[in-house]
């Protein structure tokens, strides 16, 4: 598995990461603990050492279970995680204050919070788990950013993009106080490479590349037919007609290069790694099969250009998240 700077950090990641929302066992349905242990241990056998948790998935289950697969294996692992907003609302609201979202206390609560879940004594990176340019001039942000780190409870901080919208991003990474961004980046939703990822490149944060599957749209495993389990977080995303939406424009990719529907994840990961700013794509696996087919796709690097140039006609902007 290929490593690659995490920006202007020390962390080296590999190409490939470990999406750990899945595991969490609240949202996503369908996995016990015993399979995304068996996943976590499949992930470091491969290579990939690069693993995104938060403190609200599962309420802090995804990353136990990330604890324990540390301590376990004793193996080396970069762990990033995300402090939720105080009120619980995903994405950040416009005209809502950072007091009431971040405040410095809850920032510096929720990072002693991770630790002991992980087990860990410092976390390699913190971000916050959503993010509004109007907090640009506020302090609350900066200070607990500046606590956590003096303190050496986080090596590195940065910021989840809020869904769809890179560009929110575009200032809080000019003022040189975060190192690392994480955004929504796949074959349909390829708008961060017009101004996200040129200056992130210019002032070298680093980019995760979250949902490169569209929450499973390109995987090639879904139909107007599937159905998810009761309470599923896809029963909400996939609401209406959108599962025959999305397997008609997954049909299209894999006609216009030639690839059977079966092979479509592999050139999804591939897609989001073939862009330089990209650090690392984080794709969700709660399941060992997963974590072999991910790593093997991430193994065969970037896609050759005319391969991407059939690809950049098929972005399909849209915003599919619940209200």
């Amino acid at each position: 598995m290929q490593l690659r700077k995490l920006g202007r950090t020390n962390l080296d990641v590999s190409a490939v990461g470990y999406g750990a929302w899945g595991i969490g066992g609240k949202q996503w349905l369908g996995t016990g603990d015993q399979q995304a242990l068996a996943s976590l241990h499949a992930a470091l056998g491969k290579g990939i050492d690069f693993f995104d948790t938060a403190l609200a998935y599962g309420d802090g289950h995804s990353e136990q279970l990330i604890g324990i697969v540390k301590r376990e294996t004793g193996l080396p692992m970069t762990i990033a995680t995300k402090i939720p907003p105080k009120n619980s609302l995903w994405p950040a609201r416009p005209g809502i204050g950072i007091a009431e979202v971040f405040p410095r206390d809850y920032i510096v609560a929720c990072t002693e919070q991770s630790l002991r879940n992980l087990g860990v004594d410092v976390i390699d990176l913190q971000q916050l788990h959503v993010w509004n340019p109007e907090w640009i001039d506020n302090d609350e942000w900066r200070r607990g950013f500046e606590d956590i780190k003096r303190s050496g409870k986080v090596r590195a901080v940065g910021i989840s993009i809020n869904d769809h919208q890179p560009d929110s991003a575009l200032d809080i990474i000019n003022t040189g106080l975060v190192d690392a961004v994480q955004v929504i980046y796949n074959i349909f939703d390829q708008t961060p490479e017009q101004n996200l990822f040129p200056l992130c490149m210019e002032k070298n944060v680093g980019v995760i590349a979250r949902v490169p599957f569209d929450e499973g749209s390109l995987t090639g495993q879904i139909n107007e037919f599937t159905q998810f389990p009761e309470g599923d977080f896809r029963n909400l995303y996939f609401t209406g007609d959108r599962k025959k939406q999305v397997h008609d424009r997954v049909l299209a990719i894999c006609e216009d290069l030639q690839v059977p529907m079966d092979r479509i994840s592999g050139v999804a990961l591939r897609f989001c790694i073939s862009h330089p700013a990209v650090s690392t794509v984080i794709p969700g696996m709660r399941r060992v099969e997963s974590v072999l087919a991910n790593a093997a796709a991430g193994s065969q690097g970037p896609l050759p250009s005319n391969t991407l140039d059939i690809l950049r006609r098929h972005a399909w902007p849209r915003n599919f998240y619940p209200a």
